[in-house]
């Protein structure tokens, strides 16, 4: 960690905002709604849909206060995840037909890592990383411009 950091990347407070209180709204109108509907099976399944809704809710709530960081070594949380090392990233994708999060990127990696969500920041698969979703479009398109030139030197000095 002692790696100075290159760029980083935070969700949007508006989107951040917005992504919460429409999934809590949900949740409070799919409990609202199992109390409006005949007691049975129904209304069972209406309430833990609602508190999952609401659960949900709260995970993309305290997700989205993570930071994401570039440095010239790694990409990482704030909080010490490693997503990926720079010498094990393949190619960034930012194009608009790429399996990419809204406002992100995905980063292709040589080698696989372990399976890590993060609602509305990023998304770890096999050899891929999916990394914006709340994030600003700016930001996230200067953290991925900044990465794929650390990719391209690189590849130079190799």
């Amino acid at each position: 960690m002692s790696d100075p950091v290159i760029a980083t990347l935070t969700a949007s407070p508006p989107r951040r905002w917005t992504g919460t209180a429409m999934l809590g709204l949900l949740g409070v109108l799919l409990v609202y709604l199992a109390f409006s509907v005949p007691f049975g099976v129904s209304q069972i399944v209406l309430i833990l849909c609602g508190v999952g809704v609401i659960a949900a809710a709260s995970r993309l709530y305290r997700a989205t206060a993570q930071v994401i960081e570039l440095t010239k070594t790694e990409l990482r949380v704030k909080d010490g995840i490693v997503l990926t090392e720079l010498s094990n990233i393949a190619n960034v994708e930012r194009g608009a037909f790429a399996f990419k999060p809204s406002n992100g990127f995905l980063v292709t990696t040589k080698q696989g890592g372990p399976r890590r969500w993060s609602p509305g920041m990023y998304w770890c698969f096999a050899t891929r990383i999916g990394i914006g979703g709340v994030t600003g479009a700016p930001q996230s398109k200067g953290l991925a411009e900044t990465l794929s030139i650390l990719i391209a030197e690189q590849d130079l000095k190799s």
